[in-house]
C-alpha cells in the first residue's frame, strides 16, 4: 500500500523559513509570514476566495 504523508509547518514568520520550507517540500505553513490573526468573518471570506498553497507543485500531490 502506497502511504501518502504531508507536512505542516507552524509558526512561519520569515521569508527565509519559507524559502527552506519549500525547498524542503513543505505542503502547508501558517504563521505570521501568512497572515496575523483574523476574525471568523476575515476568515471566511479568505476561505471563499481560495488559499494559494506554499507551491503549485504541492497542490494536490503526494
Amino acid at each position: 500500500m502506497l502511504c501518502c504523508w504531508r507536512s505542516i509547518a507552524e509558526g512561519v514568520e520569515t521569508a527565509e523559513q519559507h524559502a527552506l520550507l519549500l525547498a524542503l517540500h513543505c505542503d502547508e505553513g501558517q504563521g505570521y509570514y501568512f497572515s496575523h490573526p483574523v476574525a471568523a468573518s476575515e476568515f471566511a471570506a479568505l476561505l471563499s476566495s481560495g488559499i494559494i498553497p506554499m507551491s503549485p507543485a504541492s497542490a494536490g500531490v503526494c
